[in-house]
């Protein structure tokens, strides 16, 4: 047991040993720093540019680390960011020999103490001037000086929303020296983009790149040149929420409207839906607008809304007309030939339109079906009627010489004996003037009554035509909008 506990002895004691040294080793470097930072600012000033010739322009080294978007205001044209911000330079009068004081080659010191270069954000558009946050500088004994700060920036951005919700967005963050000219102070990219590998994914907006240029401008107020950096923030927009909550919505509302057409015009309800869904969308509308920032440039979906909302009105307003030729009545006038032609005679059949009172899926059918009740004499009497004009359909001559047979067969008068008969009795004259009275009314209320069935029927085949006219139009425009985000 004391053999074993030797060894455990001497590693105890050589932890103590290594603790101790450590700690030695550390106080002697922090009370090499205090030293150092003693005889560093005991004549220093950070209000002069650190350069021992004024002639020579300072290098501002300037590194961009984006982090995370934390909005896109597109009404105001804001875009909210969180950067980290780094910058670099050589400060003429910190520098030191690290071998004076025992190797001690970097030291933390706060931020304000050291001179600090005045880059701002040129399109800032944020109302809050305080100055940056006074984070530590790291200070190199070869006078580099480095500064590592986050900032949440507000810059003005130009939205253009013409593709919205399928838009990209380019966004300008400009850096440069607000005091300082460029023979002065020179700004440099440390990188040819700003850095995104620490970036947070967006749910709105995808991040495409951000490249960096330099720039160096000539303002009118001064003949000296003032380099800036510039760093494009490329954005593109995840349109998946958009998509299924306003313009999902707005196609299954569209194709309600040619749907419409089809309604019964007896029911009551076809202008009653054409308003609904128009109100509805409105109402979608107004939600885009509320987004939208007021330009002279009308999103996608904006237009298309526009587009649909036109296409509503016109077939309310095209609902209207036809309704009122479904509801002509006996005193209308009759059909006008090429109408009878055109309409009934050839759209009726391209979208198989059928009389009033015929089943649209076997209308033959059951008009064998009565022709046998009927026998074959109404059948053939029944369809000679239909076709045939009201106007034609009956004349005196064939009213007299159907009373004239009837009359034959009654009392077995046959040929002009007959005739003579009933021109002779005064009673057969009084009968044949009160039946033609009774067949000129009978006549005279199938033609009007038929003359109501073909208007009826011309605006049933308009009802068709332009529901497909309108279901093709709402076709085209949603793959239109579609094709956009292709």
């Amino acid at each position: 047991m004391k053999r074993n506990s030797l060894p455990s002895f001497f590693i105890s004691l050589w932890l103590l040993f290594t603790a101790v040294m450590l700690q030695a080793v550390e106080s002697a470097k922090g009370k090499y720093a205090h030293m150092l930072f003693n005889e560093l600012f005991e004549d220093y000033s950070n209000a002069l540019r650190p350069v021992e010739d004024t002639d020579k322009v300072l290098n501002v080294t300037l590194q961009i680390t984006l982090s995370q978007i934390k909005d896109m205001d597109e009404r105001n044209q804001i875009l909210s960011t969180y950067l980290w911000i780094r910058q670099s330079w050589y400060d003429a009068y910190l520098k030191w020999d690290k071998d004076k004081y025992d190797g001690l080659d970097s030291i933390r010191i706060p931020s304000n103490l050291v001179w600090r270069p005045d880059i701002v954000l040129y399109n800032k558009a944020d109302d809050d001037f305080s100055e940056p946050v006074n984070t530590n500088v790291v200070l190199r004994y070869d006078g580099k000086i480095t500064w590592d700060a986050p900032a949440i920036t507000k810059s003005s951005c130009v939205v253009d929303v013409s593709y919205f919700p399928f838009d990209s967005q380019q966004c300008n963050l400009t850096f440069g020296s607000w005091t300082y000219n460029g023979n002065q102070v020179d700004i440099i990219n440390s990188l040819d983009s700003g850095d995104l590998s620490d970036f947070i994914e967006d749910v709105e907006w995808e991040i495409q790149g951000m490249p960096a240029v330099k720039n160096v401008i000539t303002y009118g107020c001064c003949s000296e040149p003032y380099p800036d950096v510039t760093f494009t923030l490329i954005l593109k927009r995840k349109s998946s929420f958009y998509i299924f909550n306003l313009l999902l919505p707005c196609i299954l509302i569209s194709f309600l409207a040619p749907l419409g057409f089809y309604l019964p015009a007896d029911s009551g309800e076809k202008v009653s839906l054409g308003v609904t869904v128009l109100l509805a969308l409105t109402v979608f509308q107004l939600m885009v607008a509320e987004i939208m920032p007021p330009s002279e440039n009308i999103p996608l979906i904006g237009k298309y809304y526009i587009a649909t909302m036109t296409m509503i009105t016109a077939s309310t307003a095209l609902t209207i007309i036809i309704m009122n030729l479904h509801h002509c009545g006996s005193e209308a006038k009759p059909v006008p030939q090429w109408a009878r032609v055109l309409i009934l005679g050839y759209m009726s059949k391209i979208f198989f339109v059928y009389d009033v009172g015929e089943n649209c899926t076997s209308p033959k059918r059951e008009k064998e079906e009565e022709c046998k009740l009927e026998g074959d004499d109404g059948c053939q009497r029944r369809h000679k009627e239909v076709k045939s004009h009201p106007s034609n359909r009956n004349d005196d001559s064939d009213l007299k010489e159907k009373l004239n047979g009837n009359l034959n067969k009654n009392y077995g008068v046959r040929g002009e004996k007959a005739r003579e008969a009933v021109t002779c009795c005064p009673c057969y004259k009084m009968l044949i003037k009160n039946t033609e009275y009774i067949a000129n009314c009978v006549r005279d209320h199938k033609a009007n009554r038929a003359k109501g069935v073909e208007w009826k029927k011309v605006a049933k085949v308009m009802d068709r035509f332009f529901m497909w006219v309108f279901f093709i139009m709402v076709f085209f425009m949603s793959v239109l909008v579609i094709g956009k985000a292709a």
